[in-house]
C-alpha cells in the first residue's frame, strides 16, 4: 500500500471538517477510520460527511455493508487496501487518514495479528503464566517452535508470548509482521479542553435529532428489522431503537446519547496517549476549521506521512 497523512481524534473534536479542506487543499483521497461508517444508512448518528459536502473528494471504509451484517476490522482493512492498490506507485502522498476508531488506524499502519484469539487455548497459556512466569510461555514456545522465540520483537511482553502460542497452536507458526515488526507512526491528534468537547457534543447530539435521526433509525428498522451486534449497540442508533419501541423517551435517548458519546471520547482519547504515538494538536472551540488544517499540515510537513500496510 502506499503513504498516507493522519489526522485523529475525539469524536466530535473536528478531524473530518479538517481532513476534508486539507484533502481538497492537496488532492488526496480520505480513508475513513470510523467502525460504525461502515455501515450504509448510518448516516446522521455517525456524523458521516453528507455527499453535498464532500466536493470532489473520494471517500473509502465507508458504507461496506449494512445493519444486519458483521463488519470486521479486518473486512475493512481488506476493502481500503484494495481500493487503494492503485496509488502504490504515486510519486506523491495521496492518502489522508481520518477518524477516531484507533483499531483500524493501527491496523492499516501495523497490519493485524492474524488468526482470531481462541478462548480455550489463551485461558491455558494464561493459567501457565500465573504458575510458572515468563519463563514458563517461553519454555512451553521453545518446546514448540524453537527457532521462533529469538525472531519475537518483545520477548518480555507475557501477552505477546500467549498470542504467539496461540499462533503456534493454530498454524504451527506466527504472521509475517511479528518477526519485523513496524514503526509505529506518528499520527496528528486534535485534543479540545473537556468542558468544550462536551459541549460540542451535546450540540451535535441535538443537532442530529434535529437533522431527522429518529427517522433514519426507523427507516433503517423497516429494512432490517434484525440488525448485527455491533449496529445495534451503536451509540445513539440502540437509544433511538429504544425510542421507537417505547422503552424510552426522547429526552433520555438524547440524555442517553450524549452521555456514551462523552464515554466514547473519553476511551478514545486514552487509547490515543497509551496505544499511539501522538502528536498532541490543542485546539480551541472557536478556532475556525482552516486554521486547525494548516496546524495538521504543518505537523505532516514536519513529521512525514506513515506508511500504509497491504494485505
Amino acid at each position: 500500500m502506499a503513504h498516507a497523512w493522519i489526522v485523529a481524534g475525539a469524536t466530535a473534536s473536528g478531524k473530518s471538517a479538517v481532513a476534508q479542506i486539507l484533502a481538497e487543499r492537496l488532492d488526496c483521497d480520505i480513508i475513513s477510520a470510523d467502525a460504525m461508517s461502515v455501515y450504509k444508512g448510518m448516516d446522521i448518528g455517525t456524523a458521516k460527511p453528507p455527499p453535498s459536502e464532500r466536493g470532489s473528494v473520494k471517500y473509502l471504509g465507508l458504507d461496506l455493508t449494512t445493519p444486519d451484517q458483521s463488519c470486521s476490522a479486518g473486512m475493512w482493512l481488506a476493502d481500503v487496501s484494495r481500493a487503494t492498490a492503485s496509488l502504490d506507485a504515486a510519486p506523491s502522498c495521496r492518502l489522508i487518514v481520518a477518524g477516531g476508531t484507533g483499531l483500524y488506524i493501527k491496523a492499516i499502519t501495523q497490519g493485524l495479528e492474524g488468526i482470531a484469539a481462541n478462548p480455550d487455548a489463551r485461558a491455558r497459556w494464561h493459567a501457565a503464566f500465573e504458575s510458572g512466569g515468563i519463563t514458563a510461555l517461553r519454555q512451553a514456545i521453545s518446546a514448540r517452535a524453537p527457532e521462533i522465540l529469538n525472531k519475537l520483537a518483545d520477548p518480555d511482553n507475557p501477552r505477546r508470548l500467549i498470542r504467539a502460542l496461540e499462533h503456534i497452536d493454530s498454524t504451527g507458526g506466527l504472521p509475517a509482521n511479528w518477526s519485523h515488526p513496524r514503526e509505529v507512526p506518528l499520527i496528528a491528534v486534535l485534543r479540545l479542553p473537556r468542558a468544550q468537547l462536551h459541549a460540542r457534543i451535546h450540540r451535535r447530539v441535538a443537532e442530529m435529532f434535529r437533522q431527522g435521526f429518529v427517522e433514519e433509525v426507523r427507516g433503517l428498522c423497516h429494512a432490517f428489522p434484525q440488525w448485527s451486534p455491533t449496529a445495534a449497540h451503536a451509540i445513539g442508533y440502540a437509544e433511538v431503537r429504544a425510542l421507537i419501541e417505547g422503552n424510552l423517551s426522547l429526552e433520555a435517548a438524547i440524555e442517553k446519547t450524549v452521555t456514551r458519546t462523552r464515554q466514547l471520547a473519553k476511551r478514545q482519547e486514552t487509547w490515543f496517549r497509551h496505544q499511539a504515538q501522538a502528536v498532541w494538536i490543542d485546539i480551541m472551540d472557536s478556532d475556525p476549521p482552516a486554521c486547525v488544517a494548516e496546524r495538521v499540515l504543518k505537523t505532516w510537513r514536519e513529521h512525514g506521512p506513515a506508511k500504509l500496510i497491504s494485505v
